[in-house]
Protein backbone atom coordinates (compact mmCIF):
# COMPACT_ATOMS: atom_id res chain seq x y z
CA UNK A 1 0.00 0.00 0.00
CA UNK A 2 1.08 3.59 -0.57
CA UNK A 3 2.18 5.95 2.18
CA UNK A 4 0.17 8.94 3.30
CA UNK A 5 1.25 11.98 5.32
CA UNK A 6 -0.97 14.31 7.30
CA UNK A 7 0.95 17.55 6.89
CA UNK A 8 0.87 20.93 8.60
CA UNK A 9 -0.47 19.68 11.94
CA UNK A 10 -0.54 22.54 14.42
CA UNK A 11 -0.80 20.29 17.49
CA UNK A 12 -0.31 16.51 17.31
CA UNK A 13 -1.40 14.41 20.29
CA UNK A 14 0.56 11.15 20.14
CA UNK A 15 -0.25 9.76 23.63
CA UNK A 16 3.43 8.82 23.79
CA UNK A 17 5.37 10.98 26.28
CA UNK A 18 8.65 9.80 24.75
CA UNK A 19 7.76 11.62 21.53
CA UNK A 20 6.58 14.95 22.84
CA UNK A 21 5.42 17.22 25.64
CA UNK A 22 3.60 15.99 28.75
CA UNK A 23 1.46 12.89 29.21
CA UNK A 24 -0.17 13.43 25.80
CA UNK A 25 3.18 13.49 24.00
CA UNK A 26 2.29 16.68 22.12
CA UNK A 27 4.33 17.71 19.07
CA UNK A 28 3.77 21.08 17.43
CA UNK A 29 4.12 21.83 13.71
CA UNK A 30 4.19 18.13 12.92
CA UNK A 31 3.61 15.60 10.17
CA UNK A 32 2.20 12.13 10.70
CA UNK A 33 3.17 9.47 8.15
CA UNK A 34 1.22 6.27 7.53
CA UNK A 35 2.74 3.38 5.61
CA UNK A 36 -0.07 1.01 4.80
CA UNK A 37 -2.17 0.52 7.93
CA UNK A 38 0.49 1.63 10.42
CA UNK A 39 2.11 4.79 11.65
CA UNK A 40 5.55 4.87 10.06
CA UNK A 41 6.90 8.15 11.41
CA UNK A 42 6.12 11.25 13.41
CA UNK A 43 8.14 14.14 12.02
CA UNK A 44 8.32 17.85 11.94
CA UNK A 45 6.24 19.49 9.21
CA UNK A 46 7.27 18.59 5.69
CA UNK A 47 7.65 14.78 5.71
CA UNK A 48 7.34 13.19 2.27
CA UNK A 49 4.86 10.48 1.28
CA UNK A 50 3.01 9.17 -1.76
CA UNK A 51 -0.11 11.08 -0.76
CA UNK A 52 -0.67 14.10 1.43
CA UNK A 53 -3.44 15.60 3.52
CA UNK A 54 -3.22 19.21 4.67
CA UNK A 55 -4.35 19.62 8.28
CA UNK A 56 -4.09 23.40 7.85
CA UNK A 57 -2.77 23.97 11.35
CA UNK A 58 -5.51 21.98 13.08
CA UNK A 59 -5.11 19.55 15.98
CA UNK A 60 -4.77 15.81 15.33
CA UNK A 61 -5.52 13.24 18.04
CA UNK A 62 -5.65 9.42 18.15
CA UNK A 63 -9.00 7.92 17.15
CA UNK A 64 -11.34 7.24 20.05
CA UNK A 65 -11.44 3.63 21.30
CA UNK A 66 -14.88 2.76 22.65
CA UNK A 67 -14.50 -0.32 24.84
CA UNK A 68 -18.17 -0.73 25.87
CA UNK A 69 -21.10 -0.67 23.43
CA UNK A 70 -24.35 -2.55 22.75
CA UNK A 71 -24.85 -1.65 19.08
CA UNK A 72 -26.94 -4.64 17.99
CA UNK A 73 -30.52 -4.10 19.12
CA UNK A 74 -33.99 -3.22 17.89
CA UNK A 75 -36.72 -1.14 19.42
CA UNK A 76 -36.97 2.19 21.18
CA UNK A 77 -37.12 3.16 24.86
CA UNK A 78 -37.50 6.90 24.57
CA UNK A 79 -40.68 6.88 26.67
CA UNK A 80 -38.76 5.13 29.45
CA UNK A 81 -36.11 7.85 29.21
CA UNK A 82 -38.75 10.58 29.39
CA UNK A 83 -40.31 8.97 32.44
CA UNK A 84 -36.92 8.78 34.09
CA UNK A 85 -36.34 12.47 33.43
CA UNK A 86 -39.68 13.04 35.17
CA UNK A 87 -38.45 11.22 38.27
CA UNK A 88 -38.86 7.46 37.80
CA UNK A 89 -35.69 5.60 38.92
CA UNK A 90 -33.62 3.52 36.52
CA UNK A 91 -34.14 -0.23 36.72
CA UNK A 92 -32.07 -2.91 34.97
CA UNK A 93 -35.29 -4.76 34.07
CA UNK A 94 -35.72 -2.46 31.05
CA UNK A 95 -33.28 -4.77 29.24
CA UNK A 96 -36.19 -7.17 28.76
CA UNK A 97 -38.09 -4.59 26.71
CA UNK A 98 -35.24 -4.39 24.22
CA UNK A 99 -34.88 -8.18 24.25
CA UNK A 100 -38.46 -8.59 23.04
CA UNK A 101 -37.95 -6.14 20.16
CA UNK A 102 -34.58 -7.63 19.23
CA UNK A 103 -35.88 -11.19 19.17
CA UNK A 104 -38.70 -10.07 16.87
CA UNK A 105 -36.40 -8.29 14.38
CA UNK A 106 -35.00 -10.03 11.32
CA UNK A 107 -31.28 -10.48 10.72
CA UNK A 108 -31.39 -7.90 7.94
CA UNK A 109 -33.13 -5.38 10.18
CA UNK A 110 -30.61 -5.87 12.97
CA UNK A 111 -27.70 -5.73 10.53
CA UNK A 112 -28.92 -2.43 9.08
CA UNK A 113 -29.55 -0.89 12.51
CA UNK A 114 -26.12 -1.90 13.81
CA UNK A 115 -24.32 -0.73 10.68
CA UNK A 116 -26.06 2.64 10.92
CA UNK A 117 -24.93 3.04 14.53
CA UNK A 118 -21.38 2.02 13.60
CA UNK A 119 -21.34 4.69 10.90
CA UNK A 120 -22.65 7.26 13.36
CA UNK A 121 -19.92 6.30 15.85
CA UNK A 122 -17.25 6.62 13.17
CA UNK A 123 -18.47 10.09 12.32
CA UNK A 124 -18.10 10.89 16.01
CA UNK A 125 -14.42 9.90 15.80
CA UNK A 126 -14.69 6.37 17.21
CA UNK A 127 -12.26 4.46 15.02
CA UNK A 128 -12.48 1.19 16.97
CA UNK A 129 -15.11 -0.24 19.28
CA UNK A 130 -16.22 -3.29 21.20
CA UNK A 131 -19.75 -4.66 20.69
CA UNK A 132 -21.67 -6.85 23.13
CA UNK A 133 -24.53 -9.25 22.57
CA UNK A 134 -27.05 -9.47 25.39
CA UNK A 135 -30.42 -8.60 23.89
CA UNK A 136 -31.23 -12.12 22.70
CA UNK A 137 -30.99 -14.12 25.94
CA UNK A 138 -31.59 -17.41 24.13
CA UNK A 139 -29.13 -19.55 22.19
CA UNK A 140 -29.99 -18.75 18.58
CA UNK A 141 -30.70 -15.08 19.30
CA UNK A 142 -27.41 -14.55 21.12
CA UNK A 143 -25.48 -16.33 18.39
CA UNK A 144 -26.93 -14.13 15.66
CA UNK A 145 -26.14 -10.97 17.65
CA UNK A 146 -22.53 -12.13 17.93
CA UNK A 147 -22.46 -12.90 14.20
CA UNK A 148 -23.70 -9.41 13.30
CA UNK A 149 -21.31 -7.77 15.77
CA UNK A 150 -18.40 -9.74 14.26
CA UNK A 151 -19.11 -8.10 10.90
CA UNK A 152 -18.30 -4.73 12.50
CA UNK A 153 -15.44 -5.42 14.94
CA UNK A 154 -12.91 -7.97 16.10
CA UNK A 155 -13.78 -7.15 19.70
CA UNK A 156 -17.08 -9.01 20.15
CA UNK A 157 -18.30 -9.72 23.68
CA UNK A 158 -20.73 -12.50 24.52
CA UNK A 159 -23.13 -11.12 27.14
CA UNK A 160 -25.71 -13.85 27.53
CA UNK A 161 -25.71 -13.01 31.26
CA UNK A 162 -27.12 -9.52 30.71
CA UNK A 163 -30.47 -10.13 32.42
CA UNK A 164 -32.70 -13.00 33.40
CA UNK A 165 -35.23 -13.59 30.58
CA UNK A 166 -38.89 -13.75 31.61
CA UNK A 167 -39.21 -17.44 30.75
CA UNK A 168 -36.59 -18.19 33.44
CA UNK A 169 -38.21 -16.13 36.19
CA UNK A 170 -37.50 -17.88 39.48
CA UNK A 171 -35.01 -20.22 37.79
CA UNK A 172 -31.86 -18.13 37.65
CA UNK A 173 -29.67 -21.19 38.27
CA UNK A 174 -31.07 -22.94 35.21
CA UNK A 175 -30.43 -19.89 33.05
CA UNK A 176 -26.84 -19.56 34.29
CA UNK A 177 -26.34 -23.24 33.40
CA UNK A 178 -27.62 -22.49 29.88
CA UNK A 179 -25.30 -19.49 29.52
CA UNK A 180 -22.32 -21.52 30.71
CA UNK A 181 -23.20 -24.48 28.51
CA UNK A 182 -24.98 -24.49 25.16
CA UNK A 183 -25.17 -20.72 24.76
CA UNK A 184 -21.46 -20.26 25.42
CA UNK A 185 -20.61 -23.08 23.04
CA UNK A 186 -22.64 -21.38 20.30
CA UNK A 187 -21.21 -17.90 20.86
CA UNK A 188 -17.59 -18.44 21.89
CA UNK A 189 -16.32 -19.09 18.34
CA UNK A 190 -17.64 -15.64 17.32
CA UNK A 191 -16.39 -13.76 20.38
CA UNK A 192 -13.19 -12.51 21.96
CA UNK A 193 -14.71 -11.68 25.36
CA UNK A 194 -17.36 -12.76 27.86
CA UNK A 195 -19.19 -10.34 30.16
CA UNK A 196 -21.72 -10.56 32.99
CA UNK A 197 -23.99 -8.01 34.67
CA UNK A 198 -23.06 -8.51 38.33
CA UNK A 199 -25.67 -6.31 39.98
CA UNK A 200 -28.81 -6.42 42.04
CA UNK A 201 -31.67 -7.25 39.70
CA UNK A 202 -29.27 -9.17 37.45
CA UNK A 203 -26.72 -11.80 38.61
CA UNK A 204 -25.12 -12.25 42.02
CA UNK A 205 -21.43 -12.83 42.70
CA UNK A 206 -21.49 -16.61 42.54
CA UNK A 207 -23.58 -16.66 39.38
CA UNK A 208 -21.23 -14.11 37.83
CA UNK A 209 -18.22 -16.16 38.89
CA UNK A 210 -19.68 -19.26 37.22
CA UNK A 211 -20.24 -17.37 33.94
CA UNK A 212 -16.78 -15.83 33.90
CA UNK A 213 -15.04 -19.06 34.84
CA UNK A 214 -16.83 -20.92 32.06
CA UNK A 215 -15.95 -18.19 29.58
CA UNK A 216 -12.29 -18.29 30.55
CA UNK A 217 -12.26 -22.07 30.12
CA UNK A 218 -13.63 -21.53 26.61
CA UNK A 219 -10.71 -19.22 25.80
CA UNK A 220 -12.48 -15.87 26.18
CA UNK A 221 -11.16 -12.78 27.93
CA UNK A 222 -13.18 -11.44 30.86
CA UNK A 223 -15.18 -8.25 31.28
CA UNK A 224 -17.64 -7.29 34.03
CA UNK A 225 -20.59 -4.91 34.41
CA UNK A 226 -20.27 -3.92 38.05
CA UNK A 227 -21.15 -1.41 40.77
CA UNK A 228 -23.64 0.54 38.67
CA UNK A 229 -26.58 0.69 41.05
CA UNK A 230 -24.76 0.51 44.36
CA UNK A 231 -21.83 -1.00 46.19
CA UNK A 232 -21.40 -4.65 45.32
CA UNK A 233 -18.99 -7.46 44.51
CA UNK A 234 -18.44 -6.64 40.82
CA UNK A 235 -15.18 -4.69 41.07
CA UNK A 236 -13.40 -7.10 43.39
CA UNK A 237 -14.66 -10.14 41.47
CA UNK A 238 -13.27 -8.64 38.26
CA UNK A 239 -9.89 -8.04 39.88
CA UNK A 240 -9.83 -11.48 41.50
CA UNK A 241 -10.43 -13.22 38.16
CA UNK A 242 -8.09 -10.96 36.18
CA UNK A 243 -10.76 -9.33 34.03
CA UNK A 244 -9.51 -6.81 31.49
CA UNK A 245 -12.12 -4.29 32.57
CA UNK A 246 -14.90 -3.65 35.05
CA UNK A 247 -17.40 -1.16 33.68
CA UNK A 248 -19.75 1.41 35.25
CA UNK A 249 -17.96 1.75 38.62
CA UNK A 250 -20.47 4.37 39.69
CA UNK A 251 -20.20 3.25 43.33
CA UNK A 252 -17.01 2.04 45.01
CA UNK A 253 -15.29 2.06 48.37
CA UNK A 254 -11.67 2.20 49.52
CA UNK A 255 -11.26 -1.58 49.21
CA UNK A 256 -12.46 -1.46 45.61
CA UNK A 257 -9.98 1.31 44.81
CA UNK A 258 -7.13 -0.57 46.47
CA UNK A 259 -7.97 -3.73 44.54
CA UNK A 260 -8.00 -1.90 41.20
CA UNK A 261 -4.84 0.07 41.95
CA UNK A 262 -2.95 -3.17 42.59
CA UNK A 263 -4.20 -4.83 39.39
CA UNK A 264 -4.19 -4.61 35.59
CA UNK A 265 -8.00 -4.42 35.51
CA UNK A 266 -9.24 -1.16 33.99
CA UNK A 267 -12.02 0.80 35.68
CA UNK A 268 -14.17 1.91 32.74
CA UNK A 269 -16.43 4.86 33.48
CA UNK A 270 -19.63 5.38 31.48
CA UNK A 271 -20.48 9.02 32.22
CA UNK A 272 -23.27 9.31 29.63
CA UNK A 273 -25.04 6.47 31.46
CA UNK A 274 -24.95 8.31 34.75
CA UNK A 275 -26.23 11.38 32.90
CA UNK A 276 -29.09 9.43 31.32
CA UNK A 277 -30.09 7.49 34.42
CA UNK A 278 -29.66 10.39 36.86
CA UNK A 279 -27.35 8.26 38.95
CA UNK A 280 -24.73 10.04 41.05
CA UNK A 281 -21.51 10.61 39.14
CA UNK A 282 -18.51 8.57 40.34
CA UNK A 283 -15.48 10.26 41.85
CA UNK A 284 -12.88 9.23 39.30
CA UNK A 285 -10.33 11.45 41.02
CA UNK A 286 -10.02 8.92 43.83
CA UNK A 287 -9.28 6.14 41.34
CA UNK A 288 -6.74 8.22 39.44
CA UNK A 289 -4.95 9.44 42.54
CA UNK A 290 -4.64 5.84 43.76
CA UNK A 291 -3.00 4.80 40.49
CA UNK A 292 -5.82 2.73 39.00
CA UNK A 293 -6.04 2.34 35.23
CA UNK A 294 -9.15 4.06 33.83
CA UNK A 295 -11.07 4.34 30.58
CA UNK A 296 -14.15 6.17 29.29
CA UNK A 297 -16.69 4.48 27.02
CA UNK A 298 -20.08 5.47 25.59
CA UNK A 299 -22.13 2.38 26.57
CA UNK A 300 -24.26 2.99 23.47
CA UNK A 301 -27.59 1.24 24.16
CA UNK A 302 -31.30 2.07 23.93
CA UNK A 303 -32.11 2.20 27.62
CA UNK A 304 -29.44 4.02 29.58
CA UNK A 305 -27.03 5.71 27.15
CA UNK A 306 -28.36 6.26 23.65
CA UNK A 307 -25.36 8.18 22.34
CA UNK A 308 -22.33 7.51 20.17
CA UNK A 309 -20.63 10.78 21.09
CA UNK A 310 -17.32 10.19 22.85
CA UNK A 311 -16.77 13.96 22.87
CA UNK A 312 -19.90 14.27 25.02
CA UNK A 313 -18.57 11.62 27.39
CA UNK A 314 -15.23 13.42 27.65
CA UNK A 315 -16.94 16.71 28.49
CA UNK A 316 -19.02 15.05 31.24
CA UNK A 317 -15.95 13.29 32.61
CA UNK A 318 -14.18 16.61 33.03
CA UNK A 319 -17.19 18.51 34.36
CA UNK A 320 -18.66 15.86 36.64
CA UNK A 321 -16.35 12.96 37.56
CA UNK A 322 -13.14 14.78 38.41
CA UNK A 323 -10.88 14.22 35.42
CA UNK A 324 -8.63 16.79 33.83
CA UNK A 325 -9.02 17.33 30.09
CA UNK A 326 -5.80 15.43 29.47
CA UNK A 327 -6.87 12.50 31.66
CA UNK A 328 -10.25 12.29 29.94
CA UNK A 329 -8.70 12.31 26.46
CA UNK A 330 -6.27 9.59 27.48
CA UNK A 331 -9.13 7.57 28.99
CA UNK A 332 -11.11 7.76 25.73
CA UNK A 333 -8.16 6.68 23.60
CA UNK A 334 -5.30 4.77 25.20
CA UNK A 335 -7.50 3.89 28.20
CA UNK A 336 -10.05 2.23 25.94
CA UNK A 337 -7.27 0.38 24.16
CA UNK A 338 -5.92 -0.88 27.48
CA UNK A 339 -9.42 -2.02 28.48
CA UNK A 340 -9.43 -4.13 25.31
CA UNK A 341 -5.84 -5.30 25.83
CA UNK A 342 -4.87 -3.69 22.53
CA UNK A 343 -1.38 -2.17 22.25
CA UNK A 344 -1.88 -1.08 18.63
CA UNK A 345 -4.65 1.43 19.29
CA UNK A 346 -5.13 4.66 21.23
CA UNK A 347 -1.81 6.26 20.30
CA UNK A 348 -0.04 7.75 17.28
CA UNK A 349 3.52 6.49 17.44
CA UNK A 350 5.54 4.29 15.07
CA UNK A 351 4.01 0.82 14.80
CA UNK A 352 0.52 1.73 16.01
CA UNK A 353 -2.49 1.42 13.73
CA UNK A 354 -3.07 4.57 11.72
CA UNK A 355 -6.28 5.71 13.42
CA UNK A 356 -6.43 9.50 13.74
CA UNK A 357 -8.88 12.38 13.95
CA UNK A 358 -8.30 15.84 12.51
CA UNK A 359 -10.26 18.19 14.75
CA UNK A 360 -11.96 21.34 13.55
CA UNK A 361 -9.94 23.11 16.22
CA UNK A 362 -6.39 24.12 17.00
CA UNK A 363 -6.40 22.32 20.36
CA UNK A 364 -7.85 19.18 21.93
CA UNK A 365 -9.08 21.45 24.75
CA UNK A 366 -11.96 22.48 22.50
CA UNK A 367 -13.51 19.01 22.97
CA UNK A 368 -14.50 20.25 26.44
CA UNK A 369 -14.33 24.01 25.95
CA UNK A 370 -16.93 23.84 23.14
CA UNK A 371 -19.27 21.04 24.26
CA UNK A 372 -21.90 19.91 21.79
CA UNK A 373 -20.15 21.54 18.83
CA UNK A 374 -19.28 19.11 15.98
CA UNK A 375 -15.49 19.21 15.99
CA UNK A 376 -14.67 15.98 14.16
CA UNK A 377 -13.17 16.89 10.79
CA UNK A 378 -11.30 14.23 8.82
CA UNK A 379 -11.08 10.67 10.14
CA UNK A 380 -8.37 8.14 9.33
CA UNK A 381 -8.73 4.42 9.98
CA UNK A 382 -5.83 2.04 9.40
CA UNK A 383 -3.93 4.71 7.48
CA UNK A 384 -6.70 5.65 5.06
CA UNK A 385 -9.14 8.54 5.18
CA UNK A 386 -12.65 7.40 6.03
CA UNK A 387 -15.80 9.01 4.68
CA UNK A 388 -16.07 12.55 5.93
CA UNK A 389 -18.86 13.41 8.35
CA UNK A 390 -21.98 14.88 6.77
CA UNK A 391 -23.37 18.16 8.08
Amino acid sequence: MSSLAIQNIGQLVTNDPVLGEGPLGIIRDASLVFDGERVAAVDRAGAAADEGFDAAGRCVIPGFVDSHTHLVFAGDRSEEFAARMAGRPYEASGIRVTTEATRAATDDQLRALAAGRRTEALRAGITHLEIKSGYGLEIDAERRLCEIAAELTGDVTFLGAHALPPEYEGRAGDYVDLVCGEMLAACAPLSRWIDVFCERGAFDAEQARAVLTAGRAAGLGLRVHGNQLGLGPGIRLAVELGAASVDHCTFFDDADIEALADSDTVATFLPATDFSTRQPYPDARRMLDAGAHVAIATNTNPGSSNTTSMSFCIAIAVREIGMTIEEALLAATSGGARALRRDDLGRLSPGSRGDAIVLEAHSYIDLVYRPGVPLIGAIFVAGREADRPTP
